[in-house]
């Protein structure tokens, strides 16, 4: 009892007796209502309360894909298909560290197709390009470039049908627009990936052959009202899915800044639900870097290519981190070619070579950082 109640000592209990009298008949009213719904056949509480379950749900956790440039095996690179399992060297490491990894396949991979006429370089590979990439870690490839048709609609449809053998997954080209516009769809660590590739690049005489429309195999594209279509892929792969990403074939070969139209481009396609822009085509390195969540690079340069010297040797691996739509962290781990392929940089050849990377940022007037904002 509070000894603080003002009330007689007397009042005092006959009020705590009041009080127990109620709470008896409370609990006299509940065993009559319970009993009740027993009767009727109601489910008693140990019935009806479950446990609780533990979600069956995997932890989402943070991510990573490796990007490298443009790959081909002509010139000397094809005697490296020899031994596919080491073709791409010592690179293979980094590329196969990373959760996923993403090149452009800059070839036709078939051993027939007609050559397209007039065109300056077309490019083929064996079939044993594509062992040679799964061997280096490489689980996705973009042929939307300007070489994925160079042995005409048969190489490409050779291309695709080998691809469908292969455990790389070729994007960016297809038997109509519906598969060239579609992504590869991969589960990570509780998340889900899109991974798209499209060419921002195809010589005018050929951008209305190449081009994938409903029925027509080809390319998925940017250029003109492609753009419009790519855009809505990524915005309905964006609402579906937890990040997605663009491998674009775009650029001025030879220039190390983009072209004027690329930074509206990469925003559009980041507006669209883009977590980060990638590409090539220049065969030269272009910046990169953080533009608020989202990443984007002008240009990986050459990867796997007969280029050993000079600036379209330098090149590197992009590794980025995703979690839930956008990108945490950047790597650019920069490298030379030798003999077709990549070899990393060590100590101070490494560091210089990332700062010469970095400084083309400012040199090209572009707003792009090493962090999230």
């Amino acid at each position: 009892m509070n000894p603080e109640d003002p009330r007689p000592r007397t009042h005092r209990i006959l009020a705590a007796g009041a009080a127990t009298l109620a709470l008896a008949l409370v609990a006299a009213c509940s065993s009559t209502d319970d009993q009740e719904q027993l009767d009727e056949g109601a489910v008693t509480p140990e019935e009806g309360t479950a446990e609780p379950q533990a979600s069956s749900e995997p932890a989402s956790e943070p991510f990573s894909v490796a990007f490298g440039g443009d790959v081909m095996f002509e010139g000397l690179l094809r005697s490296r298909l020899n031994d596919p399992a080491t073709a791409l060297g010592p690179v293979s490491e980094q590329l196969s560290a990373a959760d996923l990894a993403m090149v452009n396949l800059e070839t036709a991979v078939t051993e027939g197709g007609t050559p397209i006429p007039g065109k300056d370089f077309v490019f083929r590979a064996p079939p044993s390009a594509l062992e040679a990439l799964d061997a280096a870690g490489v689980d996705v490839a973009t042929i939307a470039n300007n070489h994925g048709m160079d042995y005409s609609e048969s190489g490409l449809i050779d291309t695709l049908d080998n691809g469908e053998e292969s455990p790389v997954t070729l994007v960016g080209a297809g038997r109509d627009a519906d598969e060239a516009y579609a992504p590869h769809v991969a589960e990570v660590n509780g998340q889900s990936i899109a991974m798209f590739g499209a060419t921002d690049v195809l010589d005018d005489h050929l951008i209305s052959a190449w081009t994938a429309d409903d029925g027509k195999p080809g390319l998925a594209s940017t250029k003109s009202e492609s753009k419009d279509r790519m855009l809505q892929a990524v915005s309905e792969a964006a609402a579906e899915h937890d990040n997605v990403v663009v491998f674009l074939h775009w650029g001025l070969e030879g220039s190390h800044c983009p072209l004027p139209h690329a930074p509206q481009l990469a925003d559009d396609l980041i507006e669209a639900g883009a977590s980060a822009v990638v590409g090539g085509h220049a065969h030269v390195l272009s910046p990169g870097g953080f533009q608020g969540d989202a990443y984007v690079h002008y240009g990986l340069s050459n990867f796997v290519f007969y280029n050993f010297s000079g600036p379209t040797a330098e090149t590197g691996v992009l590794t980025l981190t995703f979690d839930q739509g956008s990108v945490l962290e950047s790597d650019w781990a920069p490298a030379q070619i030798q003999g077709g392929v990549p070899i990393p940089y060590e100590g101070d050849a490494a560091d210089r070579a990332q700062q010469n990377w970095v400084d083309m940022r400012q040199e090209c007037g572009l707003p792009l950082s090493d962090s999230p904002a």
